[in-house]
């Protein structure tokens, strides 16, 4: 399972209800399942996905994030996470503001397109990165929003949000210490536990 998954078990209560944004097949909410006893949904756009989710037994519904959450009442889930989700979608900021009215909490990670890696790459090729980590070229990508932790933090503060934990991936153990103390140039992917 990816780190940014194993991170954001701690925010996760016991027996609470749970919206998986962009759940792939299933394999976190799986693990909650099992790990927490929570009742789980996922929304997810890839029939393929959703079929290998549904054959292990999970509830996901197909739905596209981009035409909104409006089919959930406010408040309806304890925990609404969207991993690895937010570069991809059209309206970000559109998308946090339904999963913050839906769920009490929410738990977003994303990668941090300003880590140094993304900028030697860029600075010293002249091109966009392509990495085990990010392997798409710039015109495959689904990756449309290029967001760093800066600039989440600031969305944050023009939203009126609240970061009530973070937490960064580095790219070794040692690269964790140094993606908390300078988490804009040294996180591979950027963890928040966010809420109104």
């Amino acid at each position: 399972m990816r780190q940014d998954l194993t991170h954001i078990l701690q925010w996760i209560q016991s027996g609470s209800r749970v919206l998986d944004l962009g759940c792939a097949d299933g394999e976190f909410l799986l693990q909650l399942q099992r790990d927490r006893q929570v009742d789980g949904l996922g929304l997810e756009i890839d029939a393929n996905l959703i079929n290998r989710g549904l054959a292990a037994g999970l509830n996901i519904i197909e739905q596209d994030l981009d035409g909104g959450l409006s089919n959930f009442p406010d408040k309806s889930f304890d925990t609404v996470v969207m991993a690895h989700a937010l570069q991809a979608v059209r309206s970000p900021h559109l998308v946090l503001d339904e999963m913050l009215r839906i769920g009490s909490e929410c738990i977003v990670t994303f990668p941090n397109f300003a880590h140094w890696r993304c900028r030697l790459y860029l600075g010293t090729r002249g091109r966009m990165p392509v990495s085990k980590f990010m392997p798409y070229t710039w015109y495959d990508t689904p990756n449309i929003h290029f967001c760093t932790v800066e600039d989440f933090e600031k969305l944050c503060v023009d939203r009126n949000i609240r970061i009530l934990h973070r937490d960064m991936v580095g790219s070794e153990r040692s690269g964790h210490r140094l993606a908390r103390s300078w988490p804009n140039l040294f996180a591979n992917t950027a963890i928040y536990h966010i809420s109104r």
